[in-house]
């Protein structure tokens, strides 16, 4: 009974010595992540070392911040080490990132490979080692990798695979493609909600400026991705390449509604639509996914074919069925470019407004409605100066579809450019008797009154 005491009594002991332990090692870590958390927000990386530090090797599951913050001092302390000093300041970056993966793996990857591919890059890392973080990042999360990730991953996968797997070059490509559209469609979506409040006078806060100059900024720099990456593609991405190699892997892609909606997508962008080829892949996307994408698509064949009223059906159906007003947009985009390509401009501008009205900041809509336009300055005016006030109205389609739109910009740009070596000269303004900056009414189909220059 004594020896039972007796070991009661030291268990007893030893457990509470182990709780009073874990207790105080627990009270430091809050203290120590205190510590370097307020150095850290004040941007005294140096300071906050030691306490992260230590955070950081004894309390591993404390917070994600340890990592995220982590990272930013490991980075700094690595740019000031020199000599022997650099290695082990590059090796502790090292640390930082494979000790966030093993305790937080589920915690957004795809941005912690990118960053840390970045970081490579930046401290000349071999082109493989940094391509394998790239690739890490990209099967985890597309839409987490940074734009110059995007990109320079993009180069890398059709370096190694556009002679010997083409089709995998494709598949990345519309991976990265469609993860710029969502990045771009969330920048947008919040980007268009400033712009309401700014519209109907409401103030924004020092906060929400920053918030909307920043995704201004990232939506232009993902415009320039997006013509990036297809410049990249499309020496492999024609016709005469597509076509046998959709051919080959329809039969077992029937059912396969993502690869039947990014084969159709890329044959209509390429302009392979005369291919019979195209036909099947899109009666096969229709079966496989009767959406409104698919409407779309089989709506456009009817069109080829003449079949008007039943094109026009299915462009609405496609319409009705979507609830999603940004999508909505995009569908009406659809329509107004396919009424654009008949030669319809009256109704691809409709279609264009429309598209519009569900989502103001659509800038392919304002720089389809100033193509339009330039296209009628010489149906639309009846002497030299009549037809190059339609340039004035063009441009200013085009200008407002780059404030509008950041994603655009480049593009935009190049319109603006075109159509403003086109408007009325000084000299012209002069011998017309006309009065800068007044008003003029463009008739015609057009009905757009504009200042002149």
């Amino acid at each position: 009974m004594k020896q039972f005491s007796h070991l009661t009594l030291v268990l007893i002991l030893f457990f509470s010595s182990t709780t009073i332990f874990a207790q105080e090692a627990s009270e430091e870590c809050t203290v120590k992540y205190s510590l370097f958390r307020g150095d850290f927000n004040t941007n005294n990386y140096d300071l906050a070392y030691d306490n992260w530090l230590w955070t950081f090797e004894n309390c591993p599951t404390l917070s994600i911040n340890i990592y995220k913050n982590g990272m930013d001092i490991a980075e700094a302390r690595y740019r000031k080490a020199t000599g022997v000093e650099k290695d082990k300041a590059l090796a502790l970056v090292k640390r930082v990132v494979e000790q966030r993966i093993k305790y937080y793996p589920d915690d957004d990857l795809g941005k912690v490979y990118s960053d840390y591919a970045e970081f490579l890059e930046s401290v000349g890392a071999s082109e493989n080692e940094i391509f394998s973080f790239l690739d890490k990042a990209f099967k985890v999360d597309p839409t987490r990798m940074g734009i110059k990730s995007m990109y320079r991953y993009f180069q890398g996968v059709i370096d190694r695979n556009k002679d010997t797997n083409p089709q995998y070059v494709f598949d990345t490509y519309d991976e990265l493609v469609e993860a710029v559209g969502i990045k771009m469609e969330n920048y947008s979506r919040d980007l268009e909600e400033f712009e309401k409040r700014i519209e109907s006078n409401q103030t924004l806060s020092p906060t929400e400026e920053r918030k909307k100059n920043a995704y201004e900024t990232n939506l232009a720099a993902l415009g320039q991705i997006e013509g990036g990456l297809d410049d990249i593609i499309i020496s492999i991405s024609t016709c005469d390449r597509l076509v046998p190699l959709y051919t080959k892997q329809l039969e077992e892609n029937k059912g396969n509604a993502v690869w039947l909606k990014r084969a159709v997508s890329r044959m209509y962008a390429k302009e392979c639509t005369n291919d019979p080829l195209y036909f099947k892949l899109v009666e096969a996307f229709v079966k496989a996914d009767p959406s409104p994408a698919s409407s779309i698509f089989y709506a456009n064949i009817l069109f080829e074919n003449g079949e008007s009223t039943k094109a026009l059906r299915y462009y609405q159906q496609a319409v009705d069925q979507e609830t999603d007003g940004f999508k909505k947009a995009d569908y009406l985009m659809r329509i107004a470019q396919e009424m654009a390509r008949k030669g319809n401009s009256i109704e691809a501008k409709n279609y264009a407004l429309k598209a519009l009205s569900f989502r103001s900041n659509l800038g392919r809509a304002y720089l389809l409605i100033g193509t339009l336009y330039a296209g009628s300055a010489n149906s639309c005016g009846n002497d030299e100066f009549s037809k190059r006030m339609v340039y004035v109205a063009a441009s200013d389609k085009a200008k407002k579809a780059k404030a509008v739109d950041p994603s655009i910009t480049s593009l935009a740009d190049r319109y603006i450019s075109s159509y403003d070596a086109n408007i009325p000269s000084k000299k012209l303004v002069f011998v017309e008797g006309k009065e800068s900056g007044a008003l003029f009414r463009i008739n015609c189909w057009i009905g757009e009154t504009v200042r002149i220059p």
